[in-house]
């Protein structure tokens, strides 16, 4: 009975098999396949990254030696075949200090705003929109700007930004203004680590008082003119 039972049970575990063994190998078979491939496509990315790490780091030696051309090239071959990892926009950012060091602050700034046209991370954006700001005051143009960063001022880097922007205001000798963004610099509790608060508070201090409009100064006159005026004709009566 005992033989029996065993019997049939291998009877079973053979239809069993016969009927679902099939499946079961190509499951198995399948669930290598993916971690196979899962770990080939986790090899190449690190190989990738490797790779991408290495182009940087030789930019990064270019840009310290100031080899110009060598650091253009570099930054071609990392933006064809890296264009979509963060090495690409932090290349662009090592090539806008080399171009300023060289005094092509036009080359420096399109640098940067390839930055801002690309899907780079906010942060790095962030950095790239804080020194094309800075380019453009070297430039001397301010209205670019109180363009570039008047949307971002209630971000991550407003307080630096408000303190390019009171710049750009003294350029505009829009006093009240650049007195104000100045002051929610100072007053800011997290302004001492990321700005200069002495260098910002002497700004502030150094600002020219504010200038009278003409027209202000016309209505001025012709008001003290005209009681000049009535005093006379009080003293002729």
């Amino acid at each position: 009975m005992e033989d029996l039972s065993e019997k049939e049970q291998l009877d079973q575990l053979r239809f069993w098999w016969s009927k679902y063994g099939t499946y079961i190998l190509v499951g198995i078979a399948l669930g290598i396949s993916l971690l196979l491939g899962s770990n080939y496509i986790q090899n190449q990315t690190m190989q990738s990254q490797l790779e991408a790490s290495t182009l940087y780091e030789k930019l990064i030696k270019q840009v310290s030696d100031n080899s110009l051309e060598d650091a253009q090239q570099t930054t071609i071959d990392i933006q064809a075949t890296y264009e979509n990892t963060v090495y690409a926009a932090q290349a662009y950012l090592a090539m806008a200090r080399l171009y300023m060091d060289q005094n092509r602050d036009k080359d420096a700034a399109n640098s940067l705003q390839k930055i801002l046209n690309s899907d780079a991370e906010s942060e790095l954006k962030n950095i790239a929109r804080l020194r094309l700001a800075r380019i453009y005051l070297y430039q001397e143009k301010p209205e670019e700007v109180i363009s570039l960063l008047s949307e971002y001022i209630s971000g991550s880097f407003a307080i630096p930004y408000r303190e390019v922007l009171g710049d750009a205001f003294t350029l505009l000798e829009k006093i009240s203004d650049a007195e104000d963004s100045y002051q929610k610099v100072l007053i800011d509790p997290r302004a001492q680590s990321s700005v200069d608060i002495e260098y910002v508070r002497w700004k502030t201090l150094d600002l020219p008082e504010l200038r009278v409009k003409s027209e202000d100064i016309n209505k001025t006159s012709n008001t003290v003119e005209s009681n000049d005026n009535n005093e006379q004709l009080e003293v002729a009566k």
